[in-house]
């Protein structure tokens, strides 16, 4: 019998916590309060922003106080403003449109990949106009979109971009670092990324130029690059001792947690799809490590004969934390139906967002991910085999037994991600 209808359960047992942490955490942000220097002229970031370049396989990395204004930070200094177009994927955080937003500029908003749900490079193309500004690939889920496209039509448009790593803390994508593979590129600490503390981003480049001018960004303007020091309009977005030295504690177990990520994704995958309307996103050839901060999986309503929303509910009913994910990017709160200026914008470009109508947008694509996906959070990953074919046994279980699973009427409950 189903849990859901009072049977028993898959799994009882919890699975691992989120964050990982032990003693050694503590003492590392021990010493940074000990040692009296909580900001400026600490030697936690610089010692951070070299161990988080070169894991990467970047020339530079900048920290600042949390991975939104890092991408405002990036556009800024790639000198998108008021008026231009950015390229952004629809299936995403707000955080990615409000960078957007905060530089005065429009956010573009195309469909997704059907298989990785990233972005999706031949809807790029088709946006570009004269007013595009920049292009800002997500690393959804940890998952690495095609860059070896992204980059071509950026190259042959002559515009920068921007990657959003949020969620790809380790990613490689034949076999480099993502991040630096475009011009710039942003990541988060926030208390559910794969390496985090709290709050806090970082930005990592190959251009010594835009390293300069986002570290001047984030330290209110303070600008030492050619030509000698010199003052831009900057904000404060710096990033304390306290969490730096968090960060270089979580960091020596990152690319361990990363391996075991790595191995169960695929594994999970490979279970899951031997199950009828089942599909895991697709991880390209070309990803040669995937940071699994989500894994995510389709459930094809037609062969299940159940929604979604009951199977996820039935789901967690077994035991298996599970969640919804995003809803189209251009039907969130940051969003005004029909093409409204949103709070956050710049005034003078309200004649241009209304021509955007948002409101009215329709990507199939985005939509039917919005409506069928399910999202198991990337501390799942982090247990054993055993726990992976805990999964994989769940929805095995609601498969035989959909019978009974159809007759089940969803709850009003939320069934939101615990991490955002």
């Amino acid at each position: 019998m189903l849990a859901i209808s009072g049977g028993t359960p898959v799994r009882s047992k919890a699975f691992p916590a989120w964050p990982i942490r032990d003693q050694s955490d503590e003492e590392a942000v021990a010493q940074a309060v000990r040692s009296g220097v909580w900001g400026l002229g600490g030697k936690c970031k610089p010692e951070f922003e070299a161990k988080f370049a070169e894991l990467q396989a970047a020339k530079h990395c900048v920290v600042a106080c949390n991975g939104t204004v890092t991408l405002q930070m990036a556009l800024t200094a790639l000198g998108v403003g008021p008026g231009d177009e950015v390229i952004i994927p629809a299936y995403t955080f707000i955080a990615t449109a409000a960078a957007v937003f905060h530089t005065g500029a429009v956010p573009v908003i195309v469909d997704i990949d059907p298989e990785t749900y990233c972005i999706d490079p031949q809807a790029v193309e088709a946006a570009i106009t004269d007013r595009t500004a920049c292009i800002v690939p997500v690393h959804v889920a940890g998952n690495p979109c095609d860059m070896d496209a992204i980059c071509e039509i950026a190259a042959r448009h002559h515009l920068p971009v921007l990657e959003d790593a949020a969620q790809a803390h380790g990613a490689q994508w034949n076999g480099r670092g993502v991040g630096a593979i475009g011009d710039i590129g942003s990541f988060s600490f926030q208390s559910s990324k794969n390496l985090a503390c709290g709050e806090g981003g970082a930005l990592v480049t190959n251009n010594d130029f835009l390293a300069n001018l986002v570290r001047a960004y984030a330290d209110c303007g303070r600008f030492d690059g050619e030509g000698g020091p010199r003052q831009v309009l900057g904000w404060d977005f710096r990033m304390t001792e306290m969490q730096a030295a968090l960060l270089l504690s979580q960091l020596k177990r990152l690319l361990a947690q990363a391996a075991q990520r790595d191995t169960n994704g695929l594994y999970l995958a490979e279970r899951l799809q031997n199950i009828s309307g089942i599909k895991p996103a697709k991880r390209d050839s070309r990803v040669t490590r995937h940071a699994y901060h989500l894994f995510m999986f389709s459930v094809d309503e037609s062969v299940w004969g159940v929604s979604t929303r009951v199977f996820m509910e039935a789901l967690r009913a077994e035991g298996i934390p599970c969640s919804a994910g995003y809803v189209p990017l251009y039907r969130t709160a940051g969003f005004v139906a029909y093409g409204q200026s949103c709070p956050s914008a710049w005034s003078g470009i309200a004649d241009q967002l209304t021509k955007v109508d948002y409101g009215r947008m329709y990507l199939p694509v985005t939509e039917a991910a919005c409506r069928n996906t399910v999202w198991l959070a990337q501390r799942l990953l982090l247990g054993s085999q055993a726990d992976m074919d805990d999964i994989a046994t769940a929805v095995e279980k609601l498969w035989h037994e959909r019978a009974a699973l159809q007759k089940v009427r969803p709850s009003t409950g939320g069934l939101g991600y615990e991490g955002l």
